[in-house]
């Protein structure tokens, strides 16, 4: 078995970006980001591999080690990253297993796609896995990589984790191909989800699409015994403390409020531009409270940053629209010489940034519709070792179930929004650091290390 892997990580992309130096040579960085970040130790130890799309088109490229590890790209062609990616993955199956709060599309070919790469990923596992090796394979983007590699080698020890939200047995049953995507997850060992009711949906679903018994949260299936169990994933705590310390990033921290005017409250949302994260909603709230004269013109500022996604989408480019045309009604009513209250900005920004912002905001404002877990809510805490600032978060985050003393919010409840921002920003600090306090002590505890610890531990047990 020479040149293969004992442990190997499946995932839609590599943990890699390519590239481009001055003189127009290619290399690659690692992405950042809490999974790579995770499970990048994890394959040092165990001589991994990680498999993955390399992010271009059309392109086959042969496997290639960084970082100290073993990476080995998945050709895709441009109709496959649209039917497959763009279609079935981000269509399909993200809106339906979001609550459907926009509506998924049905489509053969999309299906098809999706079928066929996953299919690709399967036999690649197969190829490079050790007799006996760990393979764990990641999201929503590869649910039937697990029965498909399964039935090509059935010493693998296959786990799955599941990172967004598994929908209730209502949700699910809208799928034509609910009983194929079910069977795919069914061919892991151990399917992983954020939360107990991810876990508890797709028991529940087992039972009535296929009538399989269950005890507790093993799965009966076939001849095997398949567990569904809750692992909540976090960020890596001590990368972030030590980041927020740096004198350097203290220095930009205040750096950045001086550039915003020096508010007396800084309001900070950082998501990817996606229907689900709640971004109108918080700008609603926000532009309300200024309409009714509750927050002072010049008083605060509120810094969205909106990374760009699936900007090929319609869906996502008429998102776009929208939050760009709210932003400028906001900031048309209600702009002073020299001060906008709404700072927009559709772009990326590296680590060392993120955190600086973090540190600068006095309220992180986190208000999806829907989400899994929600990591820049425990970023932002991760940052905060001066127990300066205050969390609003969604109750429909998964977060939520962990971080008890964040300020709780119903997004779809406008008025609520406007009230629990208020309070955050009026709190005194002494009630401020008490819940910063707690929350640190949680999100320190159960950190990125922890989730993937105990994840393989289950598995391998």
């Amino acid at each position: 078995m020479t040149g293969r892997s004992s442990f190997l990580i499946v995932a839609n992309r590599l943990p890699v970006d390519r590239t481009t130096g001055p003189d127009g040579s290619a290399a690659w960085r690692r992405s950042p980001g809490g999974l790579v970040t995770a499970i990048a130790p994890v394959m040092q130890r165990r001589d991994g591999a990680w498999l993955g799309w390399h992010g271009a088109a059309d392109e086959t490229l042969e496997p290639f080690e960084h970082d100290g590890m073993h990476l080995i790209p998945i050709p895709m062609s441009a109709e496959e990253i649209e039917l497959y990616y763009e279609g079935f993955s981000n269509a399909t199956l993200w809106p339906l297993y979001h609550d459907v709060v926009a509506p998924p599309v049905f489509h053969r070919t999309m299906w098809e796609a999706y079928r066929t790469v996953n299919r690709r990923f399967a036999e690649a596992a197969a190829e490079v896995a050790e007799e006996g090796a760990v393979v764990w394979v990641q999201d929503y983007q590869l649910q039937l990589v697990p029965a498909m590699l399964r039935e090509l080698r059935p010493d693998l020890r296959i786990g799955f984790f599941l990172h967004i939200p598994f929908p209730p047995v209502e949700l699910f049953w809208r799928l034509p191909w609910r009983k194929e995507v079910v069977e795919g997850l069914l061919g892991a060992d151990l399917v992983g989800f954020q939360l107990p009711g991810g876990a508890s949906n797709f028991i529940r679903l087992c039972r009535r699409l296929l009538g399989l018994a269950y005890k507790g949260n093993e799965i009966f299936y076939e001849d095997r015994v398949v567990r569904a169990q809750a692992f909540p994933i976090s960020v890596d705590f001590a990368e972030l403390d030590t980041l927020a310390r740096d004198p350097q990033i203290v220095h930009r921290a205040k750096e950045i409020r001086v550039e915003l005017g020096d508010p007396e409250y800084l309001l900070l949302g950082v998501d990817r531009l996606d229907y689900t994260k709640g971004i109108g909603q918080r700008l609603t709230a926000f532009g309300e409270l200024l309409d009714e004269g509750s927050i002072e013109p010049g008083e605060a500022v509120f810094v969205q940053i909106a990374t760009p996604s699936r900007e090929r989408v319609e869906e996502y480019r008429r998102l776009r629209d929208d939050i760009e045309l709210q932003v400028g009604r906001i900031n048309g009513e209600h702009s002073l010489l020299g001060h906008q209250p709404v700072q927009y900005l559709h772009q990326s920004y590296d680590r060392t940034e993120l955190v600086s912002l973090y540190l600068a905001a006095d309220l992180m404002v986190v208000t999806p519709l829907r989400d899994g877990m929600n990591l820049v809510a425990k970023e932002y805490v991760a940052c905060h070792h001066d127990l300066r600032g205050a969390l609003v978060l969604s109750e429909f985050a998964g977060a939520a179930g962990e971080l008890h003393q964040a300020y709780l919010v119903n997004p779809y409840n406008v008025d609520g929004v406007k009230k629990t921002i208020l309070a955050a920003m009026r709190a005194t600090p002494e009630e401020k650091a008490r819940k910063m306090r707690a929350l640190r002590r949680r999100v320190s505890t159960y950190d990125v290390n922890r989730w993937a610890g105990e994840f393989l531990t289950a598995l391998e047990s």
